[in-house]
């Protein structure tokens, strides 16, 4: 594991507290000797000058630490695994499924990560969409879907060269095992471990309702066309960002070829993770 010279921070700018979490995180680091690199939006909390864009953060960080929720986190997921940096995720948000570790673990899975521990890590495989010659990197998903007064859509959806299916419905997801428990769930797909090699295809309100949710091989290579023309259509890339899919565009979705390396609290596993943010044996 390379050693930790320079921790990078990111940040949600209106969770609660976080001029002190931040203040504090780097006061830690401080006292290791490890320099800290701030988003502009970090230093202008703490009233400093010399932040960076949130985009430069990876490239000039060993370690980027994410204070806020998952939106957060997704917002730097793919720049960071294309620089092969992990990422820690403290949940100041909501539910948490990126961010997991809680205030209360942060200094002990920091220690337990600069001491050398890798079972910590957990790699997490991205997508890659592309679209109009636009490579995109998503961690939780590629979606399509209708806008909020379009009619159903219909989409051909090809997989490893062979047509799957001419769907009717609202849209499609295709989701990462970590997108899985994102929109994903929400519109009935199953919920697969990280490390399972799957890619998870999830139609949304589909007309037919024997078009079910499928997990398919991660090698596998997903082509969709959107066939109707004169509708509100988008295409979403982990929430973040989106634009106009109009009619005979076409979005191809492969694995990346980078994955991000998530650190976790030593104080649980995905399971522990899933019982807690889904209130599983309340």
């Amino acid at each position: 594991m390379k050693a930790i010279e320079k921790a990078g921070f990111v940040i949600k700018p209106h969770a609660p507290s976080v001029e002190s979490i931040l203040s504090d995180l780097i006061s830690y680091f401080g006292a290791k000797g490890i320099g800290c690199v701030l988003e502009e939006a970090a230093a202008g909390k703490l009233g400093r000058g010399g932040g960076v864009p949130r985009r430069e953060v990876p490239e000039m960080s060993d370690l980027i630490i994410v204070l806020g929720g998952d939106g957060t986190l997704l917002s730097i997921a793919p720049l960071a695994a294309e620089k092969g940096i992990p990422v820690l995720g403290v949940n100041l948000g909501h539910l948490g499924f990126l961010t997991e570790v809680p205030l209360d673990e942060v200094y002990l899975t920091l220690d337990a990560y600069l001491e050398g521990n890798t079972a910590i890590i957990s790699s997490r495989q991205l997508l890659q969409a592309v679209h109009r010659d636009r490579i995109y990197g998503c961690l939780n998903d590629v979606v399509i879907n209708k806008g909020a007064v379009a009619r159903m859509i219909q989409l051909d959806i090809w997989i490893d060269g062979k047509e799957m299916a001419m769907l009717k419905s609202d849209g499609l997801i295709i989701a990462t095992p970590t997108g899985s428990t994102a929109y994903s769930l929400s519109a009935g797909g199953p919920i697969v471990q990280p490390n399972v090699p799957a890619i998870v295809v999830v139609p949304i309100c589909p007309h037919t309702l024997t078009f079910r949710p499928m997990v398919i091989s991660y090698d596998s290579r997903i082509r969709i066309e959107l066939l109707t023309a004169g509708e509100e259509v988008y295409l979403t890339l982990d929430g973040q960002r989106g634009e106009v899919f109009q009619k005979n565009d076409v979005v191809e979705v492969r694995r990346s070829p980078h994955n991000l390396a998530l650190v976790s609290s030593p104080k649980r596993n995905y399971i522990d993770l899933v019982k807690e943010k889904l209130g599983w044996g309340e």
